[in-house]
């Protein structure tokens, strides 16, 4: 049996527990619950109505959060000449060619995303087995030529998501600290993302279930046909 503290426990309270919430009602639930004393994640969990035994069922896209995640990411950028003088004067944290391909084969990790140009993936390429889905792909949004504005984009939000093994995804939307419109506007652009992914070999419901949360507080479920036609408020 699971045991919570006392300010989970405060937090369900507060909660209607049979209850399918509207996406910004949820929000606000959340916002109100979360009485830890750090700026809590607020996350979105969706169960998706795919198989994932089936390659063709996956679900796997980038989202561009209008008012970010309220996290600093650290974006290490492979790559030389212009696009390296882009790279950085775009906010990139650590640029370098063979030099960083080295440093990272040796087993630096300071850094959240690793992004390239094609013309640098023949030494990028060695550190495939170390790096894993880390490694720059054009699907994640972190590979190709024009790399200021991809770095530009993953510091302003920019993230990835993937269907996990159970048919579930995960991202996070902000802070708790956030205002009200700019969680729901950050929730629009997921859900909005998820749509988009929806593979062709979907087939009946694909949005089954959703549920927003934060770090320390409990889930709140969301009715996922309001969640799928939610917009901001001016």
């Amino acid at each position: 049996m699971t045991v919570h503290g006392k300010r989970y426990d405060a937090a369900v309270k507060v909660m209607e527990r049979e209850r399918l919430y509207e996406p910004r009602e949820a929000l606000a639930k959340i916002k109100e619950m979360a009485t830890a004393k750090f700026d809590e994640t607020v996350d979105v969990v969706i169960r998706l109505g795919v198989d994932p035994r089936h390659g063709e069922q996956m679900v796997r896209g980038t989202v561009l959060l209008p008012h970010g995640t309220g996290r600093t990411v650290r974006v290490a950028a492979i790559a030389k000449g212009e696009a390296a003088a882009a790279a950085e004067q775009a906010g990139a944290d650590v640029v370098g060619a063979e030099d960083l391909v080295q440093k990272i084969d040796e087993g630096w990790r300071d850094f959240d995303i690793l992004v390239s140009t094609r013309d640098m993936m023949k030494l990028v390429g060695r550190l495939g087995k170390k790096l894993g889905p880390r490694m720059p792909n054009p699907k994640s949004g972190t590979l190709g030529d024009d790399l200021g504005r991809i770095v530009r984009e993953l510091k302003a939000g920019k993230s990835e998501f993937r269907m996990d093994k159970a048919g579930i995804l995960h991202q996070a939307i902000g802070k708790s600290s956030f205002d009200l419109d700019k969680l729901a506007g950050n929730f629009v652009a997921f859900m909005e993302a998820v749509m988009r992914a929806r593979p062709a070999a979907a087939r009946g419901t694909y949005i089954r279930r959703v549920f927003v949360s934060s770090t320390m507080g409990p889930s709140v479920p969301v009715d996922p046909a309001a969640a799928q036609q939610v917009e901001t408020e001016e």
